[in-house]
């Protein structure tokens, strides 16, 4: 009975002050509102990274230049030669790595693509049909290049569709020309539209064979890396090892620590990212977070502004027969109501604008970005909205509580 009571008289103080009620719960509104905001996005990121990942495939593995990147001073060594014909070969030997079902070099670059008098600038990736396996992609018109054509260093080129709608609008492509670095290319193929599969937007690259990149685009003997098909996911662990034994025999390294290369998995990689986008998000809510204590010091120095103005309130009360507890419970309950209803009214709009800028993010990187509520941080958003309330609540609550009758009825 107390308790109701308590919230009865509490509701009643609030609705007397109500320009002064909203302007309390605003500070909560933004911090929980923040918080929600942050983690969605977070959880966003984290899934869509990890679907274009799993979506290469389990038995996908990637082999490239240099050591593992562990900060930024190390990325550029992910460009050194280390990766040539002579690595290919080594690999492709089945007596060193007898789980390779198939092997693909990749390069990549990004020049001018010309048809005439239209021109755009575009990814250009150099690799196999291989690459339209792991990306589980396949062509609208025309056909993929094969590995003849790859020995042939051919120069032929399969484009992605929203490059074909731009060069040559409602025309068919297939068997035109067009030009990349002042060469002469003939379109055999144009990709079924896809989106962002990796890293690549797919509907944007110009695919063409490895080691014609290598001759007419880059001028160079090395890749920037290798893709590798284990024959079975069962596999995939044992075919990392023999490719880093392999190649540490191929260049004389004894010292695993002296890599000029470095080999991931699907797995591996999944779990970077979730480690990655964990501590990037864990950093954006702590940051939010600070918003709640600047809401709940605001609250605080409101709470105590409505004590002082409200002093022949509790005079009053107190000579009816209130106790000072009952003073406690009345402006500490107004509190925790407060930072309640902030926390309730940051939840739903941070749900709303994180479904909005899924939205948004969706149109904008072209590819799916799904809208993640996360309901464990609306549920802990909730609590620390409503112990904000209960820790900056008690200082005002007590100062109220020890007012004395007499001297809080002579107030002005």
């Amino acid at each position: 009975m107390k308790i109701k009571y308590s919230l009865q008289i509490a509701f009643n103080g609030l609705r007397g002050n109500k320009r002064r009620a909203t302007l309390t719960i605003l500070g909560i509104v933004i911090g929980i509102t923040a918080i929600i905001l942050m983690m969605s996005i977070g959880q966003g990121a984290q899934n869509m990274i990890l679907s274009q990942i799993q979506g290469m495939g389990s038995t996908t593995i990637n082999v490239e230049p240099g050591r593992e990147p562990s900060g930024p001073s190390a990325f550029g060594e992910m460009f050194t030669d280390s990766l040539k014909d002579r690595e290919i070969e080594a690999l492709k030997n089945k007596s060193n790595a007898p789980h390779i079902a198939r092997i693909s070099p990749t390069a990549f670059t990004t020049v001018s693509v010309t048809k005439e008098n239209e021109t755009l600038r575009s990814m250009i990736l150099g690799s196999s049909d291989l690459l339209t396996e792991i990306f589980d992609i396949e062509t609208a018109k025309g056909i993929m290049f094969t590995d003849d054509e790859v020995r042939q260093k051919a120069t032929v080129a399969v484009i992605g569709s929203t490059v074909a709608e731009k060069l040559f609008g409602n025309a068919n492509p297939i068997g035109e020309k067009i030009k990349l670095k002042n060469k002469n290319f003939r379109v055999i193929g144009v990709l079924a539209p896809k989106g962002t599969v990796s890293i690549f937007n797919i509907d944007e690259i110009v695919l063409i064979p490895s080691s014609t990149m290598l001759e007419y685009l880059l001028g160079v003997n090395y890749y920037h890396a290798i893709m590798v098909q284990a024959d079975d996911v069962a596999n995939v662990d044992k075919t990392v090892q023999d490719i880093k034994a392999t190649l540490r025999d191929l260049h004389d390294i004894t010292d695993p620590e002296k890599d000029d290369f470095h080999v991931t998995t699907q797995a591996g990689a999944a779990e970077s990212v979730k480690v990655i986008t964990g501590i990037l998000t864990a950093f954006l809510v702590a940051v939010a977070a600070i918003s709640l204590v600047v809401g709940g010091i605001g609250i605080m120095n409101i709470m105590l502004v409505s004590v002082a103005e409200r002093t022949r309130e509790i005079g009053l009360r107190k000579s009816l027969g209130a106790t000072s507890s009952d003073i406690l419970y009345q402006f500490l309950t107004e509190s925790i109501i407060l930072t309640a209803i902030g926390g309730i009214v940051g939840i739903i709009l941070g749900a709303v604008l994180s479904f909005l800028a899924a939205l948004v993010l969706t149109k904008a990187i072209g590819s799916h970005w799904a809208f993640n509520f996360p309901v464990l941080a609306a549920i802990l958003g909730l609590g620390v909205s409503a112990f904000v309330g209960l820790v900056f609540g008690i200082y005002p609550a007590s100062q109220a509580a020890k007012k004395s009758p007499i001297e809080a009825l002579r107030y002005e």
